[in-house]
């Protein structure tokens, strides 16, 4: 099982759980956080402990897990950040993915906390490739990994289909130093 979080100086991360459905709900209720994400804006507690449920699920059997982001003292759910992926039984890379309330867009939260989980990637669970899977227009989250030190590998296209269409996906790529 994969749950214990990096340290980051300035935030808590801790495993997703079950008390974290409302929070998640409230994170994922944002149409502009789930634009380029492939599900709808939650609309229940339901929807998120479907979401929950899944990185539990994958974190038990060490595929994958999912962290959500809270600043110290503070109770409110501002983001999760964690591997999607982790595959070890043919290669050994992961997938890391990541997302944040509207609020915080901005301040400098993805770029203090992912130096942190990449290391984790290459050091703790003997990672040698880190992907992530941006969909095309999300000129943020390519300018976030191109800062951490990931490099475009190319467009997918037509890779995905959700909200009744079908979307393009860049591969972006970080090998271990």
């Amino acid at each position: 099982m994969i749950t214990d979080p990096p340290r980051v100086d300035g935030f808590e991360l801790r495993a997703l759980s079950e008390a974290d459905a409302a929070g998640l709900r409230d994170l994922f209720s944002d149409p502009e956080v789930c634009a380029f994400m492939d599900i709808e804006p939650l609309q229940t507690e339901f929807e998120a402990l479907d979401i929950i449920d899944w990185a539990e699920a994958q974190a038990a059997q060490g595929l994958g897990v999912r962290w959500g982001i809270r600043r110290p003292g503070d109770p409110r759910l501002i983001g999760t950040v964690g591997f999607n992926r982790i595959e070890r039984s043919r290669g050994r890379w992961g997938e890391i993915a990541y997302d944040l309330a509207r609020d915080q867009w901005g301040r400098g939260v993805m770029s203090t906390i992912l130096p942190a989980v990449t290391a984790r990637g290459f050091t703790d669970f003997g990672l040698l490739r880190l992907e992530a899977m941006v969909t095309v227009g999300n000129a943020r989250s390519c300018a976030l990994l191109e800062r951490m030190g990931f490099h475009l590998e190319g467009v997918l296209a037509r890779r995905g289909w959700w909200k009744d269409r079908a979307w393009d996906q860049m591969v972006f790529a970080r090998l271990a130093d």
